[in-house]
């Protein structure tokens, strides 16, 4: 039996399990840390989704990091809209496809500035044409926004492009579109919920996304059952192994007799 398990068909068989076992853990476990994130975020989410808005400056300030924490938390804001300063954000998704969201700066009362992404608006048919933008209201407006902290490429995915149309960007770097504006920034942007007058025509307003944390968990089981299947599969085998050797061969194959086995079974000299 020894003979026969430790054959170097066998040893590579071993060896196969010995990496592959290991492997399917750690990715079952992998994918119940991920499962683990995604259901704090979500938690995170829903949350300050359901919490009471309070005045932007409670959250924010120029110049700040938007903590992690209050990352979609509502947010009021009051004063003008800047339009003459308005940028548009490439490769947004909305309810017919890839399209532009809408940024435009919200003066407040003290001179500071919160960017207010109003909307998601239709993608232009052409590079060089226009897209058609709802103008922003005149005059004084109050609005509610979700609270989102600057992005970047790391905890976007997006690359930085050069050579846009004028007006576009790829990602909505406060910091960097605050060096080029005359007045503060708050430190983070704000998906427009609510707005007082309302604007019509208006851009589409962003809903916040949707999350899944169920196919995370998912992949974890089936990683683990993956896992039993090898061992078992490893186990049976070895049984099977031992079993045809008992039989007769390694293989389950009749043996070949030697010749001085053939003679003893025949009675020969």
């Amino acid at each position: 039996m020894h003979r026969v398990l430790l054959s170097k068909r066998m040893l590579a068989f071993h060896a196969l399990v010995l990496v592959v076992v290991p492997s399917f853990i750690w990715l079952g476990f992998w994918q119940l840390d991920r499962w683990e994130e995604k259901s704090a975020a979500a938690r995170l989410q829903e949350e300050n989704l359901a919490a009471a808005p309070v005045p932007v400056r409670e959250l924010d300030a120029v110049g700040a990091d938007i903590d992690p924490q209050d990352r979609w938390r509502r947010v009021t804001a009051t004063g003008t809209y800047d339009s003459d300063n308005e940028l548009l954000v490439r490769n947004r998704d909305g309810s017919r496809g890839v399209g532009l969201h809408v940024l435009t700066p919200l003066v407040t009362g003290d001179g500071t500035a919160l960017l207010v992404n109003r909307g998601w608006i239709e993608q232009p048919p052409s590079s060089t044409a226009e897209p058609e933008v709802p103008p922003a209201p005149e005059g004084e407006v109050t609005v509610t926004a979700r609270l989102h902290y600057s992005e970047t490429p790391e905890n976007t995915g997006v690359r930085v492009r050069e050579g846009l149309p004028e007006g576009q960007i790829m990602l909505i770097d406060v910091d960097a579109i605050a060096e080029d504006l005359p007045y503060p920034v708050y430190g983070g942007y704000g998906d427009l919920t609510e707005q007082d007058p309302a604007s019509d025509p208006a851009p589409e307003r962003v809903e916040a996304p949707e999350t899944n944390t169920g196919m995370n968990l998912s992949y974890a089981v089936q990683w683990w059952v993956f896992t039993v299947t090898a061992v078992v599969g490893w186990v049976f085998l070895m049984r099977r192994e031992v079993r045809d050797a008992e039989q007769g061969s390694p293989t389950g194959e009749p043996q070949t007799e030697t010749p001085k086995e053939a003679v003893v079974r025949t009675g020969g000299d």
